[in-house]
């Protein structure tokens, strides 16, 4: 099956407010969790329950995983459906933009799906895929960046819609806009990995597991960031990330 390129989002990514009272960048709201699983095809309507836990979760992706890699039919359609919209919102976050998110989705799903062997947890279905929207993502904002130095296209702008929670006072908003126009200025390493850290809330081994580094590359690639963000943030607010 040809995975199809995904349609628009109903609801987009939100951040909570960034403060100076906050020691460190505040969690997601509820806003931003993944919807309910659509109604799958009947040929893996016995499998496709609505899951009760985490664990829950895991053992459906791992089923799927495996009914996909039989070449099942619609079984890794359903994988999309149900992890579309984190892939989407996961680069979102990173860039602080939704430009060619769509495709950089599409293309992560396209290799998923070709390289679906290559999973060794079946059940760790989507934070393997995260690993590969972190390159897809990184691998653009390498390139913006060289595009950019050579003065050949101009950053891409920060959409504050699409990080900001929707009663964000203006002041908030601004701050906000400050951070990711920080972000941007840093290595597409040290910037992936604090997102992932304080935006996604990722725990120090999944960033690790996500970037394809050591988990002491990990934190010096998140302190490394939160030094420069403390540094030049109009109201230092953090410490550096354990």
């Amino acid at each position: 099956m040809c995975v199809r390129r995904m349609g628009a989002i109903r609801r987009s990514p939100r951040l909570r407010l960034i403060s100076a009272e906050v020691v460190e960048p505040a969690p997601l709201d509820g806003a931003s969790a993944a919807q309910d699983p659509e109604p799958a095809p009947s040929s893996v309507h016995a499998i496709h329950e609505e899951p009760e836990s985490a664990a829950d979760e895991q053992d459906l992706d791992q089923d799927l995983v495996v009914r996909a890699r039989r070449a099942e039919p619609h079984a890794f359609e359903v994988l999309y459906r149900r992890h579309a919209e984190f892939a989407f919102n996961l680069a979102v976050r990173i860039q602080g933009s939704s430009a060619d998110v769509e495709d950089v989705v599409h293309d992560a799903f396209i290799k998923a799906q070709e390289r679906l062997s290559d999973l060794r947890d079946s059940a760790a279905f989507r934070p393997w895929l995260g690993s590969i929207v972190v390159r897809l993502v990184r691998t653009r904002l390498r390139r913006r960046k060289l595009l950019g130095a050579l003065g050949l296209t101009a950053p891409d702008p920060v959409e504050i819609d699409s990080v900001a929670a929707e009663d964000a006072d203006p002041e908030a908003r601004a701050l906000l806009a400050q951070v990711y126009a920080l972000l941007q200025t840093l290595a597409a390493d040290d910037r992936i990995a604090w997102t992932l850290r304080f935006v996604e809330r990722h725990r120090l081994e999944t960033v690790a597991v996500m970037m394809d580094c050591s988990l002491a590359t990990a934190k010096r690639r998140i302190a490394r960031a939160q030094r420069f963000l403390t540094d030049h943030f109009v109201s230092p607010y953090g410490q550096t990330a354990s």
